[in-house]
Formats: C-alpha cells, sequence, structure tokens
C-alpha cells in the first residue's frame, strides 16, 4: 500500500518496488531507496502521466 503526503510543491510518496509505475522505475521521477522503501517525489509541474483534457 502507498502512502501519499500532499505538500505545497507536489507529492511524496512511499511505496514498494512492486509498487512503481514505469516512470518511476525508469527513475524519469526522483526516486530514493532506503531498505525496502522507495521515495518518489510528484512535483506539480510534472503534470499526471495522461495528458490533461483541458489543454491551455
Amino acid at each position: 500500500m502507498a502512502v501519499r503526503i500532499r505538500l505545497p510543491g507536489g507529492t511524496l510518496k512511499m511505496k514498494t518496488y512492486r509498487e512503481l509505475r514505469a516512470r518511476e522505475r525508469d527513475r524519469r521521477v526522483p526516486v530514493m531507496k532506503m531498505g525496502s522503501l522507495y521515495f518518489v517525489w510528484w512535483s506539480k509541474s510534472q503534470g499526471q502521466e495522461k495528458p490533461q483534457d483541458n489543454p491551455r
């Protein structure tokens, strides 16, 4: 079960390896491993994996 902590600049997630998404496994977002947990930072400026419906 992943743990999400919402912060002003984005979201910090704590996950096990099997819960990582492809972008996280490929280290296209900041990832730090401590023991068996992975800490993943998704900033608001990186956006979502899916394209948004309302392009500006």
